[in-house]
């Protein structure tokens, strides 16, 4: 293997994505890279990945180098922090098998993620994933005894110009999966006319899609400076000590916002969000609903995502993996079936407010069964 070009250096993978142009080397210190983080450098269409630490400890089956080897994308893994010095943005560089070269000095070597490494890895890893679980548990039960009068209570949410009250509302985060299953849910969205509340980067899926966000919330470290300035009102999600992270970013750019301090995750409190102005419905894309997700974000475990739910209630609808619905095709001898179902739930309960919104995506799942669009 040899491959050169020009290098983007970056320890935050995520902001990295965001400047890095076609073909350009990425170099990260990401241990244990994530899925969203190589997404973003897939997307970028970078020439090759090199990583000054470990992209697979062993600690559990991150789905990062995985994804990269899928997308044919070259990964030079655990070369050591001293290239962050040795190299500066722009460089020239080349990696020629398990060696990066500036000019003809070698300044780092590392391995090489091949799919049998990565395979090995992940079967490892996912022996070791139990105790990893365990771990997890006392943590999420642990976080949930402190954090449960803060989430069950009441939030000091701002007065939003658009209007939530009696409304449907889609939360879009930047998951796995997410594009796959926003497009599904276009039809949906144009139908329907829902209030969109994105989470950081889910307002850069919303725009792709050609749909404008109503709110975006997040800490704002993962979102375009083009989406933030889309006309959406702003909420930026600061800790419960009052610290705001995105604070110094969306003054930078002049624009007006609101802070919430709140523990938990981005997506928790633009859940909490839409359930305290009076949602309707609640359909949530992208979202991390199981251990992989939130190990990969680097929580340790899940409290506040479950006491979110609970609060939430029935009003939560989860998108999560619709777009899989996609790979079956038609099945001549069940669809008579699911259309009998349909026409009873229909008939029971098509003049229920609540529920014409659920309607809505069974009538757009079964458009998916049949193959329409």
């Amino acid at each position: 293997m040899e491959i050169s070009g020009r290098v983007r250096k970056g320890r935050r993978t995520k902001e990295l994505a965001a400047h890095l142009k076609p073909k350009e080397i990425a170099l990260i210190a990401h241990e244990d890279l994530d899925a969203m983080g190589a997404l973003g450098l897939i997307e970028a269409q970078v020439a090759a990945v090199i990583n000054a630490c470990c992209s697979m400890t062993g600690r559990y089956p991150n789905q990062g180098p995985k994804l990269l080897w899928e997308a044919g994308v070259p990964h030079l893994d655990n070369v050591g922090e001293d290239i962050f010095h040795a190299v500066q943005d722009g460089d020239l560089v080349t990696v020629r098998d398990r060696q990066v070269l500036l000019g003809d000095r070698v300044i780092a070597t590392g391995r090489i993620l091949t799919e049998h490494a990565i395979r090995e890895h992940m079967r490892s890893a996912a022996l070791s994933l139990h105790d990893e679980l365990g771990r997890f548990v006392e943590n999420t039960l642990d976080y949930a005894h402190k954090e449960k009068n803060i989430i069950l209570g009441r939030f000091a949410f701002p007065e939003l110009n658009v209007s939530l009250a009696g409304r449907p509302v889609v939360v879009v985060v930047r998951g796995l999966g997410y594009e796959e299953d926003l497009e599904i849910l276009s039809a949906y969205i144009q139908e329907t006319q829902p209030v969109l509340l994105a989470v950081d980067g889910g307002a850069d899926a919303l725009l792709r899609f050609g749909h404008r966000p109503h709110v975006i919330v997040g800490d704002m470290d993962s979102v375009s400076d083009e989406a933030l300035r889309c006309g959406a009102e702003l909420v930026a999600h600061a800790y419960v000590s009052g610290e705001c992270p995105g604070k110094k970013r969306l003054e930078g750019l002049g624009l007006a916002f609101h802070v919430v301090p709140a523990p938990g995750t981005s997506e928790d409190l633009a859940l909490l969000l839409a359930h305290d102005k009076g949602a309707e419905l609640i359909v949530l894309v992208g979202s991390h609903s199981n251990i992989i997700d939130f190990l990969e974000k680097g929580r340790k475990g899940m409290a506040s995502t479950l006491l979110t739910r609970i609060k939430i209630g029935p009003i939560l609808l989860d998108a999560k993996g619709v777009s899989k619905l996609y790979n079956t095709g038609t099945n001549s001898q069940l669809l008579p079936m699911v259309v009998a179902v349909a026409i009873f739930i229909v008939s029971f309960l098509a003049f229920a407010t609540p529920w014409r919104h659920y309607l809505r995506l069974l009538w757009l799942q079964l458009r998916v069964l049949v193959g329409g669009t």
